[in-house]
């Protein structure tokens, strides 16, 4: 049986054709895959991916790949709970429940956008358009598979797909991985609960600096931005801050020295400089400098990206129908093209007629030219980068460029036509951060020995449902806290309502949306990654200040083994990990808490209790700096297995 050898060979990374390439589970063995226990634990997965990326993505404006925790909880739980050592189930499992993340991405890039201009976004605005534009991002990968995965075996690397290969193939030999994780969910919605829902400690410590125009400095005590810190490094941690400390080291105070004397508020605050705090220039100035910059790296990424995609576009093209025909075995049996064309077709249709998104017969074409394109173009980044770096806003920077010129020449400029464009966009933009995902699942199906097709399908179903509970976090945090506040910044959102704001209208601060884009350009020149940059623009400091924190923690956790690699691998693995787990953990109690403030129910008992001691900056600080020697201590422990 080849579960047996407990690895993946060789021939799974190349050096070998993908037509000869022999899979983990040989198509001569039977074994179960889609049934009723890999679908329902896919889905449920699926749900509570979708629900806490949509929380973190809002919040924080990143999310974080499902594929490879939804592989460790998927060999966890069928093996632990149903004694169902069975690769291809947990396949089933892992690939839908990476949806979840690839939907979340879709839909909070753009929809509420709509919140923002103060009007409603439905639950079923949100279904329909994950539906549609998920039906187009699953299903227009089906004629570029066998291209993408089979015939460039070894030549696209899909890093993220063989890492979860890897995950699921061990999986079955212990799990150490699936108790990490599940003890970083635990202790990640522990601490959510004990500090923004009972309200034991604050979750934000600052610092006012007065004699430096009363900047601020300071860090949001998070679980999730341990854990998200600990995921990105220290690199992009660093550069996160390093915006962070332009925006509010440099331009805060510059902006306040010189408009203190101003009797008039400054366009487009509302408000007098000289009775702003920093965070009120920060809102009102700053993110539109952190906007451009953001939209400048879009463009940038895009621009480099121009021959990559032009020659993945047209050698994925050539490769339709190559090998048709080779008699069919499981790991060959795709979803027939007929699916595709009904897909297209669907797609159409439905964004043209339906009142909900009222996109016009040319709004359905553009959704449909745009999902195609830009799903073939996601298939093969994620082949050579992963998912978890697919430009995803770039490409929709770019469509939502194309999408509103057009729509304003051909339409109008008024508030209905501004929603029809974010509709639209909203559709592309899940088509495309989906088809990444499903052409990442799909390859390591491919060297499990799954069967794409059924995958598939299971994928479709699983975002079709998932989709309500991003919808039902998206209302649920915008009732409690508002989307565009503090505590729920919405970044890319933001920026997308920008775009189309000044294309419709020419109404916005382009001076400071132009100086944005300058620092972006100085960071490209300077060889300088633009997007955490400009991320630490955008975002408050006090956001990247706890990113850094998990970033030094993972850095200090590399150092201690930097002589024994193979340890350094694994203590990282296991951080990672455990970082994953924080992150979900906070997301889905933040999530309870945020349910239980919609509804007017308050917990927080905390704050009558001790209050100067328990809501003081160093209590918080202190809690969480105590959670990060935690994560330190747990990463670096010895599995028992590897005890001598």
């Amino acid at each position: 049986m080849s579960e047996d050898r407990k690895k993946l060979s060789n021939t799974a990374y190349g050096d070998i054709r993908g037509e000869d390439y022999i899979p983990f589970v040989p198509t001569s063995v039977a074994m179960p895959e889609t049934t009723g226990y890999s679908i329902i634990l896919g889905i449920i997965l699926a749900c509570l991916f979708a629900a806490a990326n949509t929380y973190l993505g809002l919040k924080v404006g990143m999310t974080i790949s499902a594929g490879i925790p939804g592989a460790i909880i998927a060999t966890g739980i069928l093996k632990g709970m149903f004694k169902r050592n069975n690769i291809l189930e947990a396949n089933v499992v892992a690939s839908l429940a990476a949806m979840g993340e690839s939907l979340a991405g879709g839909v909070i890039f753009i929809l509420p956008a709509l919140i923002l201009w103060g009007l409603k976004l439905s639950v079923f605005t949100v279904i329909v358009v994950t539906i549609i534009g998920g039906l187009m991002g699953v299903f227009f990968i089906t004629p570029l598979r066998r291209y993408l995965i089979v015939e460039e075996h070894g030549e696209l690397i899909y890093p993220e797909a063989m890492a979860a290969a890897e995950v699921l193939v061990t999986g079955s030999s212990g799990g150490e991985g699936f108790k990490t994780v599940m003890t970083g969910l635990g202790v990640g919605g522990g601490y959510k609960l004990l500090s923004g829902g009972f309200a034991l400690w604050s979750e934000q410590a600052t610092y006012i600096i007065k004699n430096y125009q009363s900047t601020m400095i300071g860090a949001d005590t998070l679980a999730s931005l341990l854990g998200v810190g600990f995921i990105v490094g220290t690199k992009a941690s660093l550069l996160m801050f390093g915006g962070s400390v332009i925006a509010w080291f440099a331009l805060i105070p510059l902006i306040k020295f010189l408009g203190v004397g101003l009797t008039v508020p400054l366009f487009p605050a509302t408000k007098i400089i000289a009775e702003m705090s920093a965070s009120e220039i920060w809102s009102n100035y700053i993110k539109y400098i952190g906007a451009g910059a953001v939209a400048m790296g879009g463009f940038v990424s895009l621009a480099k990206s121009i021959p990559t995609i032009i020659t993945s576009f047209k050698q994925a093209m050539s490769g339709i129908g190559a090998g048709g025909n080779k008699e069919i075995s499981r790991i060959d049996l795709e979803a027939p093209l007929t699916w595709v064309i009904l897909a297209a077709a669907f797609g159409f249709a439905l964004t043209w007629l339906l009142p909900i998104i009222n996109g016009g017969i040319i709004g359905g074409i553009l959704a449909v030219i745009f999902s195609f394109f830009f799903a073939v173009v996601s298939g093969r980044m994620v082949g050579i980068i992963g998912a978890s770096n697919n430009p995803v806003s770039g490409m929709t920077i770019a469509t939502m460029l194309f999408v509103t010129t057009i729509i304003k020449l051909t339409g109008g400029e008024s508030q209905e036509y501004m929603n029809k464009c974010i509709l639209i966009g909203g559709v592309v933009c899940v088509a495309i951060a989906v088809a990444g995902g499903t052409a990442q699942s799909l390859k390591t199906t491919f060297i499990i020995g799954g069967t794409p097709r059924d995958v598939q399908l299971g994928m479709f179903i699983a975002l079709a449902i998932a989709g309500a509970f991003a919808a039902f976090v998206i209302n649920m945090l915008d009732s409690a806290y508002g989307i565009g506040s503090a505590e729920v910044a919405a970044p890319q959102a933001t920026l997308m309502k920008m775009i189309v704001e000044g294309i419709m209208t020419a109404k916005l601060p382009w001076t400071l949306i132009i100086i944005g884009a300058a620092i972006a350009l100085f960071c490209e020149l300077a060889s300088i990654s633009i997007l955490p940059v400009a991320l630490g623009i955008y975002l408050p400091i006090t956001l990247n200040t706890a990113i850094l924190v998990g970033g030094i923690i993972r850095e200090t956790v590399e150092r201690k083994n930097k002589n024994n690699r193979p340890r350094r691998d694994e203590v990282v693995e296991r951080g990672t990990l455990l970082a994953s787990g924080l992150v979900a953990g906070d997301a889905l109690m933040g999530i309870v808490v945020a349910g239980l403030v919609a509804a007017n129910i308050d917990i927080a008992f905390g704050r009558g209790f001790l209050t100067n001691i328990t809501q003081s900056n160093v209590f918080s600080f202190a809690m969480f700096i105590l959670l990060g020697i935690w994560i330190y201590m747990f990463s670096n422990m010895r599995n028992r297995s590897s005890k001598r």
